[in-house]
């Protein structure tokens, strides 16, 4: 299929899913002549990505072009509609082209129904940092992928360590690979963590930090996350998934539910033996207190949308939180 639909948030998973795509599709020596890359969040820019789509490679190889951050699954005139279903059907055999945005398509809009008919879609979204097994699997998989054997407290310690950045966990796995060399056992935890760079301070630690009430920890680790670059609004979704469980877990303790697997379901916990964990986190809390805080990040995620100082902003809304905690 010569036409490719890549979206998420996951910058480095896309970086790399592009560069197998040039690598398959592009001869490095006409490279500068049959690879381009463009800007494409207006309907000019796409225009001209069509146009560049639509000319024959020159030398050996095929063409490639790139039209990074386009908005076309999300708002698409008629007849820019138009122009991408001309494009479609008309690419030489040996032109490829390649869309890529940071946000999901909106499965009403007609230009995705179109994508939908001609291109291959792959999503590529970090994975929410709360949910941990699923990161497990994903380094479980990203281990395998290289032939490198972990045990199972090796790969707690590197989901601890790592969270969802895809871009470590390519990292720290090719290190682990060199110390892996010539063994034929599994390596566990006690043998990684000196080469493992562990964070750590994350936004889950926050979380829990705004639970206790304790407002100098959570500072401290609000400028701790902020200093190690992390963005704001994914520090704040964090906080809203981890919140947002721990409200779940309470409402269904407090209608009587008992039942763990129920509970599980409910709060789209993947694994039901972390409720147990869930339910002793959430005791001396009240649903009440957890509204509150889901209250106070949704306005936090709103501010920083609307683009008030990052920090400022994070520093009042944890105050609020661990007060809100401590009532």
């Amino acid at each position: 299929m010569p036409v490719y639909f890549y979206w998420g948030d996951d910058d480095y998973q896309i970086a790399q899913a592009v560069k197998k795509l040039i690598d398959t599709y592009v001869d490095p020596i006409w490279r500068d002549f049959n690879y381009v890359k463009i800007n494409a969040n207006g309907d000019l820019e796409v225009m001209n990505g069509l146009n560049q789509a639509v000319t024959s490679p020159f030398g050996m190889g095929n063409r490639l072009t790139w039209l990074v951050d386009t908005m076309i699954a999300q708002r698409c005139s008629e007849a820019l509609l138009v122009e991408l279903e001309r494009t479609f059907n008309h690419l030489p055999v040996n032109s490829y082209i390649l869309f890529t945005s940071s946000n999901k398509p909106d499965g009403r809009a007609k230009s995705t129904k179109l994508l939908q008919k001609y291109a291959q879609t792959l999503e590529f979204s970090l994975i929410p940092p709360w949910k941990t097994d699923v990161i497990a699997q994903l380094v479980k998989q990203a281990a395998g992928e290289i032939d490198l054997k972990l045990t199972s407290d090796a790969v707690d310690l590197l989901v601890d360590s790592i969270g969802n950045d895809t871009r470590r966990l390519t990292m720290e796995l090719q290190k682990l690979q060199l110390l892996h060399h010539g063994k034929t056992y599994p390596l566990n935890a006690k043998e990684i963590a000196p080469l493992v760079q562990v964070s750590a301070h994350n936004s889950l630690q926050l979380a829990s930090a705004i639970r206790t009430a304790n407002v100098s920890q959570a500072l401290s680790l609000i400028a701790e996350l902020l200093r190690n670059n992390e963005v704001g609004l994914r520090i704040c979704a964090t906080l809203v998934g981890q919140f947002r469980t721990w409200l779940w877990i309470k409402l269904m303790q407090e209608s009587g539910e008992r039942d763990d697997k129920a509970i599980a379901e409910a709060a789209e916990i993947g694994n039901p033996k972390r409720v147990y964990f869930l339910k002793q986190e959430v005791q001396g809390l009240n649903s009440q207190q957890l509204m509150r805080s889901l209250s106070i990040l949704l306005r936090l995620e709103a501010d920083l949308k609307h683009g008030k100082e990052e920090t400022a902003t994070l520093q009042t809304a944890i105050v609020e939180l661990c007060q809100a905690m401590a009532k």
